[in-house]
């Protein structure tokens, strides 16, 4: 009989023990992604062709056609020397509009080069396109 009663008494004990608290759990904190980032450089003469440029320099644009993140972009441009792959430019920038010209200066006449833009996200470093193409100094 004792331990009849004893059960009984446990029970709200072992309940109230089992019971959920009453806090709420927090709500997951939302993760914001990036689109994926697509650009296109203006002056882009297309895979095996050189672009002519007349003079040492070459204002290019690079247009981005993907959403900006918010945080914004950086965009890189590398030219090197096809010969020596010595570096001729060199520039990174920070945006967040969509079109954005860049002045590509040092370039010597009859050296062909490879420009290298490349469009990365601040807030997902993973998140980058790169376009390359060929140009020379006239």
């Amino acid at each position: 009989m004792k331990t009849v009663h004893f059960v009984i008494l446990a029970i709200p004990f072992l309940l109230n023990i089992c019971s959920k608290s009453d806090t709420p759990a927090p709500p997951p904190t939302p993760v914001v992604t990036d689109a994926s980032i697509a650009f296109s450089v203006n002056v882009d003469p297309g895979a095996g062709n050189i672009l002519g440029v007349v003079g040492t320099s070459q204002a290019i644009i690079a247009k981005i056609s993907s959403v900006v993140p918010t945080a914004g972009v950086t965009i890189s441009v590398v030219v090197t020397k096809d010969a020596d792959n010595s570096n001729v430019f060199s520039s990174n920038t920070s945006s967040t509009t969509a079109d954005n010209t860049i002045t590509i200066t040092g370039l010597s006449s009859g050296a062909l080069c490879t420009a290298l833009v490349t469009v990365t996200s601040k807030s997902t470093l993973t998140n980058t396109k790169a376009v390359s193409f060929k140009l020379a100094a006239k």
